[in-house]
């Protein structure tokens, strides 16, 4: 209930601050499962996408969102469960494990599962490696992928800021991704990363973005490591890589 009420007051004030530019709500279902796979830019995109889409949208977030304390971290929770967000815990093998449970049971009851494939918000604007999680999904649940592409989002809520600054927003919805000709292959990891891949490039055709074949959180830990930019660490680590082999 919360979910409508929050979607009912919230839409029009994006709708009149932030302009937003929707493209292709035509490939969402009407009904039936689906992975929505977007592009990362900032947490506001977690909020902008459910309501720019007529169906209901669950969004799988990391539990910290959820653990606050006092007054504020009872609100903040309720906001996110509000906006239709359920907690994972990100830390283990077996948390990732759990979390894709959580996933495919939100898509047996027939519902539209926000994942985003990278795992983490893109440290630069550029679209990184993307992580086999939506794949397996997909498969153990046999429904599609839809790639998203948001743009925007980042200069309205860079990293670090809480209060969002005006500016239009744009999102691509692509076609659906069909994989059933890999069903029954769910924990093959050359079937998972193949299909992975093909996310990854509709997503990069979509946005028109420059492709890092590594992962977003590997170079988010160079970065705080070294203290350096996102590209200075994505040569770095380009750099080792080429001495290793």
């Amino acid at each position: 209930m919360l979910y409508w009420v929050l979607k009912a007051i919230l839409t029009p004030i994006l709708h009149t601050l932030f302009r937003p530019k929707v493209e292709g709500l035509e490939n969402i279902p009407e009904k039936g499962a689906a992975i929505l796979a977007p592009s990362h830019m900032a947490f506001c995109d977690s909020v902008f996408l459910p309501l720019m889409v007529p169906r209901r949208v669950t969004f799988l977030a990391k539990q910290e969102y959820f653990t606050g304390k006092g007054i504020k971290g009872r609100v903040i929770r309720a906001f996110m469960r509000g906006i239709g967000m359920v907690p994972i815990d990100r830390t283990s093998g077996s948390a990732a494990r759990a979390a894709m449970e959580t996933g495919v049971r939100i898509l047996s009851e027939g519902k539209l599962l926000g994942v985003y494939p990278e795992g983490t918000r893109s440290p630069d604007g550029r679209l990184y490696r993307g992580k086999t999680g939506v794949a397996r999904m997909a498969l153990d649940a046999r429904v599609p992928v839809i790639p998203v592409v948001m743009s925007g989002t980042d200069k309205v809520q860079p990293a670090g800021r809480i209060i969002p600054r005006i500016h239009r927003i744009r999102i691509r919805i692509g076609v659906p991704l069909d994989f059933s000709r890999y069903d029954g292959l769910s924990g093959d990891r050359f079937v998972e990363r193949s299909m992975t891949d093909e996310i990854m490039y509709e997503l990069m055709m979509l946005s028109g973005s420059e492709y890092v074949d590594m992962y977003a959180a590997k170079v988010k830990l160079e970065m705080d490591k070294t203290g350096e930019s996102a590209p200075e660490a994505v040569a770095k680590m380009r750099s080792r890589t080429r001495l290793a082999a």
